[in-house]
C-alpha cells in the first residue's frame, strides 16, 4: 500500500516508517498537520497513518476533519499518547478508523494497518467536485457554474482543479507553483496572479457571489462565501 504517515516526532516517524517499508509499503511522511492535509488532499493514498497532536496549526483531528468533508474516504489510523476514553471516541467521530495508544508494538501497529487495507472500499471513485453553484467534471474535463458552462484552458483547469479539491483552505503560490506548473522554484513571476485573474474574470463575472477569493500575504482560496 501507498501510506501517509504524519508524524512530528522524528523517532517515532523513523522507526514506523522504516518498519512499513520493511513490511513492503511505500511511505510518505511529513512531520506537521499542515503539510500532512496538503499531501493527503492532493495525491492518493491507500492509508493515512497519524499522530493526534501536531504542530503547524492543524493537529490530527482537524486533518480529518477536513477530509471527510471534502468526501475523501481513505482509511485513518490514529496514534496517539492520548489514551482516554474520550479522546479516543474523539478520534474515532471525527473520522478515524482505528486508534493506536502509545507506545505501542510495530507488530499490532502493522496488524491494524493491514487490517484496514483489507477492508472492502464502498467508496466510488471522485469524479466531480463542487464549490456552492460551480461543478468540476472530471472525465469530461469541462466546469459548469449554474447552468453557465465556463471554457478554462487546460492550466485554469489544473488551478481550478486544486484550488476546488482544497476548498476553504488557503493555497499558497509555493503549492500552485509545485501543483499546476511542476516548478519547484519560484520563478518570480506573476503568472500565478495573471492566471488567477483570467479564471476569476471567467467564473466570477455576471454572479452576485464570487468564490474566488486572494488571502493577502498568503495566498488564494475558493469558497462559497463572500
Amino acid at each position: 500500500m501507498r501510506i501517509l504517515l504524519v508524524e512530528d516526532d522524528v523517532e517515532v516517524a523513523r522507526f514506523v516508517k522504516k518498519g512499513l517499508q520493511e513490511a513492503g509499503h511505500t511511505v510518505e511522511h511529513a512531520a506537521n498537520g499542515r503539510d500532512g492535509l496538503f499531501l493527503a488532499a492532493s495525491e492518493s493514498f491507500d492509508m493515512l497513518v497519524l499522530d493526534r497532536m501536531l504542530p503547524g496549526g492543524v493537529d490530527g483531528v482537524r486533518l480529518v476533519e477536513t477530509l471527510r468533508q471534502q468526501g475523501n474516504r481513505t482509511p485513518v489510523l490514529f496514534l496517539s499518547a492520548l489514551s482516554g476514553v474520550d479522546e479516543r471516541v474523539k478520534g474515532l467521530k471525527a473520522g478515524g478508523d482505528d486508534y493506536l495508544v502509545k507506545p505501542f508494538a510495530f507488530a499490532e501497529l502493522l496488524a491494524r494497518v493491514e487490517a484496514l487495507g483489507r477492508r472492502p472500499s464502498s467508496e466510488a471513485p471522485v469524479t466531480k467536485l463542487r464549490v456552492a453553484d460551480l461543478e468540476l467534471d472530471l472525465l469530461s474535463r469541462t466546469v459548469m457554474r449554474g447552468t453557465r458552462k465556463i471554457d478554462v484552458q487546460p492550466r485554469e483547469f489544473r488551478l481550478l482543479e486544486h484550488l476546488m479539491r482544497h476548498a476553504g483552505q488557503v493555497v499558497t503560490r509555493t503549492m500552485l507553483l509545485e501543483k499546476v506548473w511542476d516548478y519547484h522554484f519560484d520563478p518570480q513571476t506573476n503568472v500565478i496572479d495573471v492566471h488567477v485573474s483570467r479564471l476569476r474574470q471567467k467564473l466570477d463575472k455576471g454572479f452576485d457571489k464570487p468564490l474566488i477569493h486572494t488571502v493577502r500575504n498568503a495566498g488564494y482560496m475558493i469558497r462559497a462565501e463572500a
